[in-house]
Formats: structure tokens, C-alpha cells, sequence
């Protein structure tokens, strides 16, 4: 089971692809989460990825495609895998098709969450994220007991850089420019499914996992 999951940024993909793996025990391949562990141990890719994610811009091909290149290659995922985050470009889906090509393997299923920018931009600047644990929190879905700190741990919380009004806008506006072509490269291989992204979370879900059955049996 091959999926590529979609949706711009603040649409629940992180969510959902929890859900996904616990359900079908497949490896979650986020290239937004290799990019924050990098840039956590200041590496020379992770410092890359940072200036460009800091201004709410999309890291370059040859950084994102060698990351994923290397983790597909690993044994956790000759059952299948979900990309997210990746591919964001139709240059980068047919390095992916050529990627997989060569493993007699092809994206399966891509699962596109839609969520109207208005609620894209409210869901994103009220994220707060905790300095020690790293626990996410939402100043209107799901708000910390006491403002500013961490339940968990009484860690201090923070807005992240590409959280912030003005990158927020800017981030879906790249996004969304960058995207279309490349829902329609998918939904033109006939692969493609559109998911209502504002419903309740388990609801979204249950339309994920009800799709995925369907083209099990």
C-alpha cells in the first residue's frame, strides 16, 4: 500500500497519517519531520531546509528527492509507505514515479485532505508548540490549562517562525500555486481522492479508511 497523502499546510495531513500507519502498519514518511530533526542537530541539510522554511518557502528538489531516495530504500517499507509532504511538485512526482519505477513499485492511492484557506490560516497561527517536549498545542482547538505552558511539563510554549500571519499567508499562497498542477498530474493517472477536511477528525478518517478498504478488497 503505496499513499501519498496531500492537503496544504494546517489540513490535519500529520494527523491522519497517524491514524494510517497504526491502522495499516506501514512507515510515516514525513519529510517536514526529517527536515525539524535536522535542523534540531544542525546539520548542514537541516540549516538549508531552515532558511528556506523560516520564510515559509519550499525546500529545493535535490535536498527533498535525496532524503526521500534514501528512505525508501530501507526494509520498513518494502510493505508499502505514506509520503507526506512530499511529493509538492510534478517535477518531484515523476522523480518519485522514476524512484519507485525502479523498484517495480508505483504510488498507489493519493489522498488529498481539503480545508478552505480562512480555516487554513486560523488552524496555523494559533499553534503553539512546548520548548521541552515539543507537544503541540492550539490556542482555539486545544488549549494548554495555563496560558503559554506546557501541561505536560510546565515547559514554556512557543510560535513557531513559519507560524506567523505573514509567513502563514505566504506559505499556502506557494503552496496552493504549486499544488494544483500536481493534483491534476495524479487525478489525470487516476489515483487521485479528494477528502473533506473539515469535518470532525475521526470522521475524516473513517472517509480515509473507508476508501483505502474499499480498494483493498
Amino acid at each position: 500500500m503505496n499513499i501519498v497523502l496531500m492537503g496544504l499546510p494546517g489540513a490535519g495531513k500529520g494527523t491522519q497519517a497517524d491514524k494510517i500507519v497504526e491502522k495499516y502498519e506501514i512507515p510515516h514518511i514525513s519529510t517536514g519531520d526529517m527536515f525539524r530533526a535536522a535542523m534540531k542537530d544542525g546539520t548542514e541539510l537541516g540549516l538549508k531546509a531552515k532558511s528556506y522554511m523560516d520564510q515559509g518557502a519550499l525546500v529545493p528538489d535535490e535536498v527533498t528527492i535525496g532524503i526521500v531516495r534514501e528512505r525508501l530504500s530501507k526494509s520498513d517499507c518494502d510493505n508499502g509507505f505514506l509520503l507526506d509532504g512530499f511529493p509538492r511538485t510534478v517535477p518531484q512526482a515523476e522523480a518519485l514515479d522514476e524512484l519507485l519505477s525502479d523498484m517495480n513499485r508505483e504510488v498507489e492511492h493519493v489522498l488529498n485532505i481539503q480545508v478552505e484557506q480562512d480555516e487554513l490560516v486560523k488552524r496555523l497561527t494559533g499553534r503553539r508548540i512546548c520548548k521541552v517536549c515539543g507537544t503541540a498545542y492550539h490556542l482555539v482547538f486545544n488549549p494548554p490549562k495555563e496560558e503559554g505552558v506546557c501541561d505536560k511539563d510546565g515547559g514554556e510554549l512557543y510560535q513557531r517562525a513559519d507560524d506567523n500571519p505573514e509567513t502563514v499567508t505566504n506559505r499556502l499562497e506557494v503552496n496552493m500555486m504549486q499544488t494544483q498542477p500536481l493534483l491534476d498530474y495524479y487525478n489525470q493517472k487516476g489515483v487521485l481522492t479528494n477528502i473533506n477536511g473539515q469535518q470532525d477528525i475521526h470522521k475524516v478518517f473513517a472517509d480515509l479508511n473507508a476508501l483505502l478498504e474499499s480498494k483493498r478488497s
